[in-house]
């Protein structure tokens, strides 16, 4: 009789697998030598072959068959598993074994030749990579899809469960016409706030101190993470005791590296609070884009931005960059920090013009896989979007398409994740402020029941449990963009003085 264990044992070593990966992955980003990559991509072909031997093969095949003609034998955690990892094979049993290696050799190789074009600011020498990503993902489309309705609905629904193009115009439309109104108003009835003090020189040694000790009294432990540098931040986790975060400097503009690191150690913090139950299941439970986004975003933008925060937080920041900020009251700083300006990079966003970066990837996206917009188009495709959406001329391929690593990861249907991050953060603040008092807590310096909260609520579940059940049973509604444009127009309209701005 086949038993709930055996299912367990064929999805630890899948996990094991996914842990090296990761592992691999993490290191080609922060570690390997700039000639190993050809090297790295023999690896990981290999990891992605036997992952898929594991994860697709006879013995996996068997284990599901077995309980989907009799289940008996699991329990309540068997049968979430189950279905997990039927889904699991769902995805990735479709495909066939040669062409989901060569596409995994392809992704490994791509990230380094993004590297290369970034280098030479010539977005030709990554360009023949993008196509071999797309033109997979165009083979691969329907062979997942089932009920979706257009080509990018098929890549939607993989990061985000259930979303699709129509909902998403939707939403996006609902954002551009609050995001548009309340930049006029600023420009209008506000008084721009002075933040030529945020380009004085922070070394950084003094960076990394504030924002590691900002980050751990936030709740991430160094003793299950680490940061390290790299081009573009991201945050890797192999399990719940090891989720590694990364950044990028520049001593003339530590808000970037401060405010990257809080948004990779909200994912670091969401990896290391996973229920302990799930240790040997990680690989059928990836975690939806979206929550794990907002988790970043709470960390970055709900705390990172917020009045309360840094009254309790500025002067420590103060102490560790003395004597740079001496002169420059709280008032001034908040106001400076809050500040919000086009810009061309979308890490480096504010967070009132961050949705329109990633409204600008989505609609270029939706052009890639529902209209078929050649690659070479692309980069015309972006400045036109750019000049649009902010106003902004994009000079070259560094500042414009060649600055997100995510399609060299084939990662097509990931941006709007972020979006809905924002979205679902500013919804859990609300809940969050009917129980917990922010200013009180900021103000005693133990941001312990903050952290407390998001555990019990959000991050024990894993990918155990989708972001829309969790979003409804927690807020008590389904995603509402209404609470984050409320917190952008509070958040503003102070920064501003607009008339009737509340401090």
């Amino acid at each position: 009789m086949t038993t709930q264990a055996a299912l367990i044992a064929s999805i630890k070593e899948q996990t094991l697998l996914a842990e090296i990966t990761a592992l691999s992955g993490w290191d080609a980003l922060t570690g390997m030598p700039k000639d190993a990559g050809h090297f790295r991509a023999d690896i990981d072909a290999y990891l992605a072959e036997k992952t898929f031997q594991v994860a697709t093969g006879a013995k996996r095949q068997q284990l599901l068959a077995d309980f989907k003609q009799d289940a008996s034998g699991l329990d309540a955690f068997g049968q979430l598993i189950f279905a997990k990892a039927q889904k699991d094979f769902d995805v990735t049993g479709k495909l066939p074994e040669k062409d989901y290696i060569d596409f995994q050799r392809t992704l490994s190789e791509a990230q380094d030749f993004w590297a290369q074009a970034r280098e030479a600011n010539d977005y030709t020498i990554f360009q023949p990579y993008v196509e071999k990503i797309i033109a997979y993902l165009k083979q691969f489309i329907p062979l997942w899809q089932t009920n979706e309705a257009t080509p990018y609905d098929v890549l939607l629904n993989q990061y985000e469960p259930g979303l699709n193009v129509a909902k998403l115009d939707a939403v996006f439309d609902e954002l551009k016409a609050g995001i548009m109104a309340l930049r006029t108003q600023l420009q209008t009835d506000g008084t721009t706030p002075d933040s030529h003090f945020l380009s004085r020189r922070i070394t950084k040694d003094q960076q990394k101190a504030y924002a590691l000790a900002a980050s751990q009294r936030l709740g991430y432990d160094l003793n299950k993470g680490r940061l390290d540098d790299t081009i573009h931040p991201f945050m890797e986790a192999l399990n719940r005791d090891d989720a590694r975060i990364t950044t990028r400097w520049d001593e003339h503009n530590f808000q970037m590296a401060v405010l990257g690191i809080f948004h990779e150690a909200g994912h670091g913090l969401f990896e290391q609070n996973v229920a302990a139950k799930y240790d040997d299941v990680r690989a059928v439970m990836p975690i939806s884009m979206s929550i794990h986004e907002s988790q970043s975003l709470f960390n970055e933008v709900m705390i990172g931005r917020s009045k309360a925060f840094w009254q309790a937080e500025y002067p420590k920041m103060q102490a560790t960059f003395a004597p740079t900020f001496d002169d420059i009251t709280f008032e001034t700083f908040y106001r400076g920090w809050i500040k919000t300006e086009a810009t061309l990079i979308r890490t480096e966003a504010d967070p009132l013009t961050y949705p329109l970066h990633i409204i600008i990837r989505y609609e270029i996206e939706k052009a890639i896989f529902n209209d078929n917009v050649p690659v070479a188009d692309l980069p015309q495709l972006w400045r036109d979007k750019y000049q649009e959406y902010l106003g902004l001329t994009v000079p070259d391929d560094l500042t414009g398409i060649l600055q997100d690593i995510h399609w060299a990861g084939g990662s097509f249907g990931y941006f709007p994740s972020y979006a809905l991050g924002h979205l679902y953060a500013a919804q859990f603040m609300a809940t969050m402020k009917k129980t917990l008092d922010f200013d009180q807590i900021y103000a005693s310096g133990d941001y312990t029941p903050i952290f407390a909260w998001r555990r019990e609520h959000i991050w024990q579940h894993g990918g155990a449990v989708d972001p829309g059940e969790i979003l409804v049973t927690v807020t008590g509604e389904a995603l509402n963009p209404k609470y984050w444009l409320d917190v952008m127009q509070q958040l503003y309209a102070t920064a501003y003085q607009l008339p009737h701005a509340r401090g």
